[in-house]
């Protein structure tokens, strides 16, 4: 076998352990972070005030981040292993430029491993996506229980107005 096959081939097995490992990470972040929100005081309750949509908000922004900082250190790590850097400094920046597809070029991986880096950036791409995707059915969620709230007090509202007692209704959904 020559030995630009077996680069090649390190350098594949290298990369599905790292995209594999990094959308593992992600997927159990994710269920991490949903299950921090439904803990917090139970059903949300909106009529409370926006303060606690707005703490939600943040906390999965930050939560997020955090889930790419781990994910952008473990190729950092893997490239440092590789002994592609002087020091580890200069793997995390070159990770972070790449799993962001910035990728300056100031500082590039040897042809031995490049194409590591090439998957790593469409893994970042796609984990970004992915947390984009999760931050927008947040959102719209506590949007879609703002709307719930509202219309339920519209209708307590007209009952009141008709003579009838008003009684509580649950919300619809809740996180």
């Amino acid at each position: 076998m020559s030995p630009e096959l077996t680069d090649l081939i390190y350098s594949l097995a290298f990369a599905t352990v790292m995209v594999a490992t990094t959308v593992f990470v992600h997927f159990w972040g994710l269920l991490g972070l949903t299950a921090l929100m439904g803990q917090g005081g139970g059903r949300l309750r909106l009529h409370e005030g926006r303060a606690r949509q707005a703490v939600l908000i943040v906390l999965t922004v930050f939560g997020l981040f955090g889930l790419h900082t781990i994910e952008i250190w473990l190729y950092g790590a893997l490239y440092s292993g590789l002994g592609e850097f002087k020091n580890f400094e200069e793997a995390l920046y070159f990770s972070t430029t790449t799993f962001v597809t910035i990728g300056y070029g100031d500082i590039v991986l040897s042809p031995r491993w490049r194409l590591i880096a090439a998957i790593e950036g469409a893994n970042g791409l796609i984990l970004i996506g992915w947390s984009t995707a999760f931050l927008m059915t947040v959102t719209t969620r506590l949007r879609l229980l703002e709307h719930a709230w509202l219309d339920r007090t519209e209708r307590l509202k007209q009952k009141e107005a008709a003579g009838q007692p008003p009684q509580a209704e649950p919300l619809e959904d809740g996180l």
